[in-house]
């Protein structure tokens, strides 16, 4: 059975040609969850709740036209309230610290060559410490790597 995220929502069959190269790279698949764990379901969430960085991830997976891992975050988002609104892409807030959040996520998913200090700046003047400005970055790099193989996936199971 699979059990990592990333082959469950990229459509890995259990068997075949990309079921067997993947068995090859079990470590990198482990090592894929556990950075999926960590960023979306840290012992320590700091001051970025998990509602929070699932409705993100949310975000970004909607932004990319990932309808699968899209559904597996609003999934662990659960009962996110309102806070959900926000995971569907042009969706704002007029709340100063979660606006920030989305103008960086936003930004990185979608033109990652255009971010510059005063991004940072940004959230640091919403009131985000430093430990959760990494912590968001780590997310944000994270759920779009994921994103990215999550299609090349999708592309050798298709092409097997």
């Amino acid at each position: 059975m699979i059990s990592h995220v990333l082959e469950r929502t990229a459509g890995v069959p259990e068997t075949g040609a990309l079921a067997k190269v993947l068995k090859l790279r079990a470590r990198l698949m482990d090592l894929t969850q556990a950075s999926h764990d960590a960023a979306l379901l840290p012992r320590v969430p700091g001051g970025l709740s998990l509602p929070e960085r699932a409705v993100l991830a949310a975000r970004m997976a909607r932004i990319c036209g990932d309808a699968a891992l899209a559904a597996h975050y609003t999934e662990l988002a659960g009962n996110a309230g309102d806070l959900l609104a926000v995971a569907e892409p042009g969706v704002g807030s007029e709340e100063r610290r979660l606006a920030a959040l989305l103008a960086y996520t936003d930004k990185v998913t979608l033109r990652p060559k255009d971010a510059v200090p005063e991004d940072i700046e940004m959230l640091r003047d919403a009131g985000l410490a430093e430990g959760d400005i990494v912590r968001l970055a780590g997310l944000v790099a994270f759920v779009n790597y994921q994103l990215r193989v999550a299609n090349v996936l999708r592309a050798m199971g298709k092409s097997a």
